[in-house]
């Protein structure tokens, strides 16, 4: 039998001023969210204001491939 394609999948979510500040472009400490998002209502990425601990405010985290 063919495997269906889940329709809620789960991604990640990540501080995007902590990754531009970052000079190694490695992602260590960053702020990380993981969160559902359904592929037919939202087939684009997501952007959500949350509170980041590194930076110590609300800034904007992105969604990030797995």
């Amino acid at each position: 039998m063919a495997k269906k394609k889940d329709v809620r999948v789960t991604v990640i979510l990540e501080c995007t001023s902590c990754v531009r500040n970052d000079v190694k472009k490695v992602s260590t400490g960053v702020s990380r969210y993981i969160t559902q998002k359904n592929r037919q209502n939202t087939p684009n990425r997501l952007e959500f204001k949350k509170f980041c601990p590194r930076c110590y405010k609300h800034t904007v985290h992105g969604e990030i491939k797995k």
